[in-house]
């Protein structure tokens, strides 16, 4: 590990940002569909079967539902395995949360056709109006699954060391060009035989200056490091550059 590596903070600093050259996006001041203050944030979170996106996507909630409006939209090929354990856990109230059973590929779903998760977040935002923020939630996949831009606005992709320490220099369009890469299950590295540090190393060639978090939810259930991430993009799509 780099005796500069602090496993939970973003190792490449970055605000949340996308960069000109994603999805033929001109600049950090657009969104991909609808302008800033129009209608809520919406983040994707990918990523495989098991690196932690349900647990995430509770710990933001806990961590930001007292000041953010927030709703969830999850994904699941046959069930609603993700949205029951997100109100079980109580993370808000369960008419924030609603499944999507996709019944094929997860990726079909957040990619190719997103007229389900579209019409599923639609009408959860009009349902819980005022809303600030959406997180649409994957079903588990590889490393090739990324979100719509016509979907989300951006989108983090979740893996875990448990999966080994090749798993970033494999690449794939998820580790490549998220938003934000987060590397859970960091507690698990010296278990597993996961190289903080080759990851961290194999994560910066593949991303270039997008930003990448190494989290430990057991460590830290408030995913500081993401909630923070997220916190600058609610307050930029709120209140966009030069509003009164």
């Amino acid at each position: 590990m780099p005796p500069d590596h602090n496993p939970g903070q973003p190792h490449h600093p970055g605000d949340g940002h996308t960069h000109g050259h994603h999805d033929g996006l001109p600049d950090d001041t657009m969104w991909a569909y609808g302008a800033p203050g129009t209608r809520p944030l919406r983040i994707g979170i990918g990523g495989p079967v098991g690196s932690g996106k349900t647990a995430l996507v509770a710990a933001l909630c806990r961590q930001l539902a007292a000041t953010v409006s927030i709703v969830v939209v999850t994904n699941d090929i046959f069930t609603t395995e993700d949205a029951e354990a997100l109100r079980r856990m109580a993370v808000l109230a369960d008419e924030r949360i609603t499944p999507v059973e996709t019944g094929a590929c997860p990726h079909t779903a957040i990619r190719d056709d997103i007229s389900a998760n579209l019409d599923a977040v639609e009408q959860l935002e009009a349902a819980n109006a005022p809303v600030e923020l959406t997180l649409v939630e994957s079903g588990g996949d590889n490393l090739t699954a990324i979100f719509s831009r016509a979907l989300v606005d951006r989108q983090i992709f979740v893996i875990d060391v448990a999966g080994g320490d090749k798993v970033p220099r494999k690449g794939g369009p998820g580790v490549t060009t998220a938003d934000l890469l987060v590397i859970n299950k960091t507690d698990l590295a010296p278990l597993v035989g996961a190289d903080l540090g080759v990851m961290d190393r194999d994560a910066s060639a593949r991303r270039g200056d997008l930003p990448t978090v190494f989290l430990s939810l057991v460590a830290d259930r408030a995913a500081t490091p993401v909630a923070d991430w997220v916190r600058v993009l609610v307050a930029a799509r709120i209140s966009p550059a030069g509003a009164a």
